[in-house]
């Protein structure tokens, strides 16, 4: 494809950015419609869950803007679904419009269709042109959906390990005394990262200590990620601030991984709404691989985790990490304090976590730093 056949769907993928806080657990997929005379005649992106996506939208803003469809080429960035899920498969429509030919930036990685959806197009008469996967557009394609990738190829969320620190790599002080290190618009920019996440995890310890809502507030967002709680012994208070978390269309789940069955605590947590699940592990502690596949089988993509120096070297230690997402402040608060993650000491430094930086970004007064282990994210370039 020359650059200007690309432009369209490069459009598409503007469009699919749109649907990043809002169409979990779907991926983020954009469409354009461009007549044979060249001309943009429809476009959309994926909407909520259960709601239409990207194609059925460009093909109702066509039908608003009066515009025929037959004979018309569709510029998607992810194949076009050919299964029954929460709706009827994009593939019929685009054969009922009279779609005459399809160019998708990337193949869809869920199992049910992976390359289905292009042989029903083809089926079907329209000509069909996928991307190299090494092209730009299908790796940002990729990129953009991560999460869903993830999910759909290793069959474990995207683990995102939020921390906010100063420059000396402290989180808390002695006492505890963690609000705040950073300033107001790292602490913004921080729930925008909340909101693209299927759901938000952090420990029991958190809970108990700060008392959190963990929801997103100071981001526009048309959804409340899921919670989950690490919380081995069922501690989390049936009072807890993060049972009154309602913000957004639709209410979130709370999900509490245990590692004992206590009944009525149990049954106390699940009468205000909660989702027990039992994962025990090793040292009586929640088996945490085991939850990260059980909450891709609940169609968690991108899991933000915001937890204590605890949780997080649990999960640096079993390897459950992907990424980094780091504040850093201008200032030092001393030795003493607690750090992002406790996990050592090592005995080489052939036992180190690399890491690959990615885009390091002023936000207000503060650092935004993104840092990715390396060879984690190997499968959205396969």
């Amino acid at each position: 494809m020359t650059k200007g056949r690309e432009a369209p769907l490069w459009r598409a993928h503007e469009l699919a950015q749109r649907a990043l806080t809002l169409s979990n657990p779907n991926p983020r997929v954009g469409c354009v419609l461009v007549a044979a005379d060249g001309r943009e005649i429809g476009s959309g992106h994926t909407q909520q869950a259960g709601g239409p996506h990207a194609e059925v939208m460009a093909l109702r803003d066509a039908a608003a803007r009066g515009e025929p469809t037959a004979g018309a080429t569709a510029h998607v960035t992810l194949e076009p679904c050919s299964h029954h899920g929460r709706t009827p498969p994009c593939c019929d429509a685009l054969v009922a419009a009279g779609i005459a030919r399809v160019v998708v930036a990337t193949a869809d990685p869920n199992p049910l269709v992976a390359g289905r959806g292009l042989e029903r197009l083809r089926a079907a008469g329209i000509a069909v042109e996928l991307l190299p996967k090494d092209h730009v557009l299908a790796l940002a394609t990729r990129e953009l959906n991560i999460g869903f990738f993830s999910r759909m190829v290793r069959e474990t969320p995207w683990v995102r390990m939020k921390g906010a620190m100063s420059l000396d790599g402290v989180t808390a002080l002695s006492n505890g005394a963690s609000q705040w290190i950073t300033g107001e618009a790292a602490r913004a920019d921080g729930h925008t990262w909340r909101a693209r996440a299927c759901a938000v995890l952090t420990g029991i310890g958190t809970v108990l200590e700060d008392d959190p809502m963990l929801d997103v507030r100071l981001a526009p967002t048309p959804r409340q990620p899921h919670l989950v709680i690490v919380d081995s012994r069922l501690d989390t208070p049936v009072t807890a601030r993060l049972f009154q978390a309602t913000a957004g269309s639709l209410p979130r789940r709370l999900f509490i991984y245990c590692a004992t069955g206590d009944a009525q605590r149990r049954a106390a947590l699940e009468a205000r709404g909660a989702t027990v699940i039992e994962m025990p592990g090793p040292g009586d502690k929640v088996d945490l691989a085991a939850m990260l596949r059980d909450l891709a089988r609940r169609e968690v993509n991108e899991l933000h985790l915001e937890a204590g120096h605890k949780l997080n070297g649990s999960f640096i230690r079993e390897g459950l990490v992907d990424e980094l997402l780091l504040y850093l402040a201008p200032q030092l608060l001393g030795s003493g304090g607690a750090g992002l993650a406790s996990w050592g000491p090592l005995q080489s430094l052939e036992q180190r976590l690399a890491l690959r930086f990615g885009p390091v970004t002023p936000v207000g007064d503060d650092l935004r730093i993104l840092a990715r282990v390396s060879q984690r994210d190997a499968f959205i370039a396969a």
